[in-house]
């Protein structure tokens, strides 16, 4: 099922160290003489009893370090122009490791990571107490690691003769989300090399779901054939939750039960990306179970394809971030518009309070997409849509949601149960848009050529 479509997709380079050492550079800018800047992983968490959920680490610890195991901490430390980067690990332990897998420790970290010095997570509130009373900001995200933060929190609070006569320990602590958010926005070439690998993964994934599946499929099987694509080609496994809806369950926009039969005539909605070393995809297709589109399905998926074809070209440096959401609603006002959906004007349905657009299209066009799968970074600075740059990359995912079972409007019989959401992974180009998930394909001729063709 998998070898032809997934086994030639190959790998693409980690990070390096010397990338990884510019982005410590690029914090430290930011930094003043005395501060300390400290990243808490978060723990594992507990699934049932004593069985725990897959360790993932923090974003930030990722994106400056690249460092993976759990019980770390990252601490940048500036001193006039003395920069240090301290981790603190795991020691290695023969016991531990016989039960759990290796460990890199101490040792590891200082060899094969971009660390100046590497201590025992054990000795974590000692060492980090004394490196605290020496600073005179803290820079820490709360609420990760309460023990930490009751101990940044005490040092600032502390009133005692050394204050007094010296000035010794913290007088702030600073929140430094948005300083790393700001740098993680602008994607590297390493960065879109991986997340391009990650999309090719995940399209090639969704192509071996089309041709494997058909009328009296289970919506989990259609989730086991993508989720196993994603580990057969080398990636960690999902990035969010798999959404698999097939019939009213396309219409539910975050649907994750997953466990209906696809009947003949229904459209099947599957949004599933992968994380590929630490990035991730975002993917979302939505075609006909039996390989063939009605007429009202070819007008509702044809209208929402033109929609995000529009949005896509509006994803260009020196664009608003909220214009391919503009774009879209545009397009899918008017041709519902045309439908005979909407009765209203285009301005009318395009009305953010009174508009009929949002009965059936109530999301936005897209979000940030990299090491979160809802990545980091302010949408509107200042008030306003935040200008769009080279490097950025966002989904672009319009769609339109006819389910019969909601109370709240009347559906079109013609369209009832129709669920359309269409999404791809896009890069922000000097030039034009790059599509990092084009791989996917989203043509009607496409999909009805490929649905169900290796059953």
């Amino acid at each position: 099922m998998y070898s032809e479509r997934l086994a030639c997709l190959g790998s693409a380079d980690e990070i390096s160290i010397n990338e990884y050492r510019a982005r410590q550079a690029a914090i430290f800018e930011g930094m003043n003489s005395g501060d300390l800047l400290i990243l808490c992983a978060p723990n594992q968490a507990n699934r049932s009893n004593d069985v725990n959920h897959n360790y993932r680490n923090s974003s930030d610890i990722l994106y400056l370090s690249g460092w993976k195991d759990m019980e770390s901490t990252l601490v940048l430390s500036k001193k006039e122009e003395e920069c240090r980067v301290h981790l603190f690990v795991q020691a290695r332990n023969v016991l531990s490791e016989i039960w759990e897998g290796r460990r890199p420790g101490l040792e590891g970290a200082l060899q094969d990571y971009p660390i100046d010095e590497a201590h025992d997570s054990s000795m974590v509130k000692d060492e980090l107490l004394r490196m605290v009373s020496k600073s005179k900001r803290v820079l820490i995200r709360t609420g990760i690691q309460p023990e930490i933060d009751e101990l940044v929190k005490m040092a600032v609070e502390r009133r005692d003769r050394p204050r007094q006569q010296f000035g010794d320990g913290p007088t702030q602590i600073i929140d430094p989300s948005t300083m790393i958010a700001e740098l993680r926005l602008i994607k590297s070439d390493s960065e879109i090399a991986l997340m391009r690998h990650s999309a090719k993964i995940a399209a090639a994934a969704h192509v071996v779901a089309m041709v494997n599946t058909g009328p009296g499929t289970y919506e989990n099987q259609i989730q086991g054939i993508i989720e196993g694509g994603f580990r057969y080609a080398g990636s960690s496994g999902w990035a969010y939750p798999s959404i698999v809806g097939c019939g009213e369950n396309a219409t539910i926009l975050h649907y994750t039960e997953n466990d209906d039969i696809c009947n003949e005539g229904e459209i099947v909605l599957i949004d599933a990306g992968c994380e590929y070393r630490g990035y991730a995809s975002d993917i979302t297709r939505s075609w006909p179970i039996d390989g063939k589109f009605t007429t009202a399905q070819t007008e509702i998926y044809e209208l929402v394809l033109k929609s995000q074809l529009a949005a896509i070209d509006e994803c260009r440096a020196g664009r608003a971030f909220s214009a391919p959401h503009e774009a879209a609603r545009k397009v899918l006002a008017q041709g519902l518009i045309d439908l005979g959906i909407i009765s209203q004007s285009l301005d009318e349905a395009l009305d953010a309070k009174d508009g009929d657009l949002k009965k059936w299209y109530m999301h936005n066009t897209g979000h940030w997409l990299g090491l979160d799968v809802h990545d980091v970074g302010i949408y509107r600075p200042d008030g306003e849509p935040r200008t769009l740059q080279a490097g950025m990359v966002l989904t672009v995912e319009p769609g339109l949601y006819f389910g019969a079972w909601r109370p709240d409007v009347e559906v079109p019989e013609r369209y009832a149960n129709i669920g359309i959401r269409i999404e791809d992974d896009v890069l922000v180009t000097d030039g034009d848009p790059d599509v990092l998930s084009r791989d996917c394909p989203k043509e009607i001729a496409e999909l009805e050529s490929l649905i169900g063709s290796e059953l």
